[in-house]
């Protein structure tokens, strides 16, 4: 199963995160098949914190895709900001 969620890069104590279309049974930070968005949780006043390209994560949802519970509220978020 297709599922979306974070893979976490970034430095020790400086997280960065990816959103990523991957396969379940892949590693967290391991092999994916689309990189989505990031999420920057430690993102200052002018940095943007947050990116998901909405057509790219509405193509996944159609095929199948589930988000994981992060991801889906972080979406939620991204949706509610944007309009």
């Amino acid at each position: 199963m297709v599922v979306i969620r974070l893979a976490r890069g970034g430095s020790k104590k400086r997280p960065f995160f990816s959103i990523v279309a991957t396969d379940s049974r892949n590693r967290r930070d391991g092999r994916f098949i689309e990189r989505i968005g990031f999420y920057n949780p430690v993102a200052g006043g002018s940095e943007e914190g947050l990116r998901i390209a909405a057509d790219r994560l509405t193509y996944w949802q159609g095929v199948g895709a589930q988000l994981s519970p992060t991801v889906a509220r972080l979406v939620k978020v991204n949706t509610k900001k944007a309009a």
